[in-house]
């Protein structure tokens, strides 16, 4: 059989389903035009994912293989191949509206064998008794424990593939009318280079090692290095989450902690189902008529991070300097978005969108809805996070604040989590108050029940 392997967020060669796939294979990457005409050329992800894509082909060569990289719509990619004789492309699935619909058209045009390999589990794999998906997290998780097995951490294992024989060199671009061979560069996809350090995969393991025991008490404090810093390496695919669950596997064999962990990971499982099943959760309410206040002046106070509020601005400061944000940080930032400015989740997701490195459709629109109150979640909207109170328990001498606001490195923690302050004081180089935390709270409330 011959086969195109689409690589796409599977940027390895360790534990690769596409890899234990025998016979004639030509394996691909695409720079999809589609997604990279809305990003700025300076955008960090593009040269993470660029130096990635690098990184894989240098790895295909060690086993005798290559990587035909190309640039343009995958469809047209595909498309130009058929010619060719494949049997099929095989590549792993992916849950988003624009992905979901980029393979239908696919696999209009040829056989489209779909892997598992992004989740732990298939997107059917868990439901109800009755057949219906599953709309609260903990009783999917029970469910999902309950027909966890060795099966879905075991590995695939490479067999001997044979390269389809031409020319592997360059980037071939769709972007003109006829097809072209480009400089292997990012400047061929009109992008430059701004790629961000990331540590190896093997020291974030290590870490993540010697946090595993402390991990439910400390992942939420901002001033703590206490989450596994993986995320990245998840969304591109650059670990497999298998070698995850054998990680944790090996160490709950210890007596180590790993179920927190592990729940944390199921959850990602979780989002990525819910919009699988309900993909207009994408851009929709799944409850609740009201729809937040379309105020440009609020959202670009926030965008800047001069909300005056501490904890918030901090957030959107390590979002803009360094491409990521702690997880209590997002939750916080997205209540005070959604709840204390009443602007559309909408908004927001797009905002986080544009700067996450770790950008996950599933994982970012689902938190976005799950902190505004719409989507699937059985809570009601009036849970509502006060910022002041978040900060004091959860970076209580202020030191992430300081780390990314450094006009507040005079204030006392007191005061950083005192709102009265700011809003009786002025504080050079630092903003009032958007808004009265109490107040924009009650406004919140009553615009959900009236809408």
């Amino acid at each position: 059989m011959r086969r195109i392997l689409w690589f796409r967020r599977d940027l390895r060669v360790e534990d690769n389903p596409l890899l234990s796939l025998g016979g004639e294979v030509f394996p691909i990457f695409i720079f999809d035009i589609h997604i990279l005409s809305k990003l700025p050329v300076d955008d960090r992800r593009v040269s993470l994912i660029f130096s990635k894509v690098i990184g894989l082909k240098e790895k295909l060569h060690a086993k005798g293989l290559d990587l035909k990289i190309y640039f343009g719509d995958p469809v047209d990619v595909i498309a130009s191949l058929l010619p060719l004789g494949f049997d099929e492309v095989a590549a792993s699935g992916d849950y988003d509206a624009y992905a979901r619909e980029r393979d239908l058209n696919v696999s209009h045009l040829l056989a489209f064998n779909y892997l598992q390999d992004t989740y732990i589990f298939g997107p059917e794999e868990v439901r109800k008794t009755d057949g219906t998906p599953y709309l609260v997290f903990t009783p999917f998780y029970n469910a999902a424990k309950s027909i966890f097995t060795s099966e879905h951490m075991q590995a695939f294992q490479s067999v001997k593939q044979q390269l389809y024989p031409c020319s592997y060199e360059g980037i071939t671009s769709f972007e003109k009318s006829k097809p072209c061979v480009l400089p292997l560069e990012i400047s061929s996809i009109d992008f430059i280079e701004n790629s961000p350090e990331v540590p190896a995969v093997e020291a974030k393991l290590d870490a993540l090692d010697k946090r595993l025991d402390d991990y439910a008490q400390h992942r939420d404090f901002l001033d703590k290095e206490g989450g596994s810093d993986l995320s990245i390496e998840l969304r591109f695919g650059t670990l497999s989450i298998r070698a995850l669950l054998r990680f944790l596997h090996d160490r709950k064999r210890e007596g180590r902690q790993t179920e927190p962990f592990f729940r944390q990971l199921v959850f990602r499982d979780y989002y990525a189902y819910l919009l699988f099943h309900f993909p207009k959760l994408q851009s929709q309410n799944f409850k609740y008529r009201f729809t937040g206040v379309e105020d440009k002046a609020m959202y670009d106070a926030f965008c800047d991070a001069k909300t005056g509020v501490p904890v918030v601005d901090a957030g959107v400061t390590e979002l803009l300097q360094t491409g990521r944000m702690h997880n209590r940080a997002r939750m916080i930032c997205a209540s005070f978005f959604t709840k204390d400015l009443l602007l559309p989740w909408q908004w927001g997701e797009a905002f986080f969108a544009r700067h996450l490195l770790d950008y996950d459709a599933a994982s970012n629109i689902l938190s976005w809805q799950w902190s505004a109150g719409t989507g699937v979640d059985p809570q009601p909207y009036f849970r509502i996070f006060n910022p002041y109170l978040q900060s004091t328990r959860f970076d209580r001498e202020g030191d992430y604040i300081k780390r990314y606001l450094p006009q507040l490195a005079a204030l006392t923690p007191k005061q950083l989590h005192d709102e009265e302050y700011f809003l009786s004081n002025s504080v050079p180089d630092y903003p009032k108050p958007l808004v009265v935390h109490k107040e924009a709270a009650k406004r919140a409330v009553d615009c959900f029940k009236a809408g």
